[in-house]
């Protein structure tokens, strides 16, 4: 009886411990207190993440952020970027050195659960393609026959090529390299036919190559890799604000808000572009955020067509299709939860 009253006695003295020790500021009180938002990007990688001359940065992942930032602050430019280092960069989210990671490895079971972090959502599909000469006269990959193809030695992409030529019953002769930069190099000695790699790594060996319009990535996907925001666990309001910005991009290109014309539809009637522009209904202070934060959002970086336009579009001299990254009504696969 004695030892289960002491027992008992600790448990309350740990609780009342607990209930004095300071709690733990959510990440969106860091970074409001601090002034500005910390965003994690990856390591240069066009049409991504690059930075100018003056240090400056841009890209598709680049502008994510700052819709976050937008979200917050209402200022896109309330933030600090950070290139980290690595396929996957979970070690500085879970100590606080970076609020969020636009980019990190593929969304994979063990990375959504082992790490400490969580995939807020997909704000891009890729997958493992082919990239041509457009002088070999292919559109398609299943077109694709005796070739040689340059790809990463010892992974899973040489394993899905082989899978993929032996399926289509097409020959081919693989060319192995240790590094992605090697692949390019190759290609360029005209030591193989075709690259095979993850788009978004052919996207930004195209845009390198002297003429990248002689080039193109064929619109086929062997393999699927998931690519979106990760957040640190166990801060459900920092993961809705990230998730919800990401949200309102793809929403925005649904009903026709630009960043062209968010101001005039203002005075639209139609119901859905009211509530996201925060004319009806209050839908940012649950988050804590204003009730204009969605069109905070459109204002300063536009819709999700506008950022792949932007940065993949004709302009880029490197254009690259949507295909599965189109909008859910276009055949792609790309939707979000309605605004009500």
């Amino acid at each position: 009886m004695f030892k289960r009253v002491l027992t008992m006695a600790a448990g309350l003295a740990c609780a009342l411990t607990l209930a004095a020790l300071p709690a733990r500021a959510t990440t969106l009180e860091t970074v409001r207190e601090r002034g500005f938002l910390i965003c994690g990007a990856t390591n240069p990688l066009p049409g991504f993440s690059q930075q100018d001359a003056e240090g400056r940065w841009s890209g598709f992942d680049v502008d994510l952020c700052r819709g976050i930032a937008a979200a917050v602050f209402g200022n896109p430019d309330k933030i600090e970027f950070r290139s980290l280092r690595g396929e996957t960069r979970f070690a500085p989210l879970q100590t606080g050195a970076v609020d969020v990671l636009t980019r990190s490895g593929p969304w994979t079971e063990r990375r959504d659960t082992v790490y400490g972090a969580t995939y807020v959502g997909t704000a891009f599909f890729d997958g493992q393609a082919f990239l041509v000469p457009q002088a070999l006269g292919v559109v398609s990959a299943f077109e694709l026959d005796d070739v040689s193809v340059c790809v990463l030695d010892g992974g899973e992409e040489m394993e899905r090529i082989q899978d993929f030529f032996f399926v289509n019953q097409a020959r081919y002769s693989d060319v192995p390299y240790e590094d992605v930069a090697d692949l390019s190099a190759a290609y360029q000695a005209g030591f193989c036919d075709v690259i095979s790699a993850s788009s978004r790594q052919l996207q930004a060996i195209r845009r390198l190559l002297p003429v990248p319009s002689a080039h193109r990535i064929l619109p086929e996907r062997i393999s699927k890799e998931l690519l979106g925001p990760v957040v640190r666990d166990n801060d459900s309001q920092w993961f809705n604000i990230v998730r919800w910005t990401m949200f309102t991009l793809i929403n925005a290109e649904e009903v026709g808000i630009t960043s062209q014309n968010v101001e005039s539809l203002m005075a639209t009637r139609t119901p859905s572009i009211r509530r996201i522009l925060g004319v009806d209904g209050d839908y940012g202070t649950p988050l804590g955020l204003s009730k204009s934060f969605m069109a905070d959002v459109i204002r300063a970086v536009g819709n999700y067509g506008e950022l792949y336009d932007r940065h993949f579009g004709p302009q880029t001299g490197a254009a690259l299709l949507r295909g599965q990254n189109s909008l859910w009504t276009n055949g792609g696969r790309l939707y979000a939860p309605p605004v009500r």
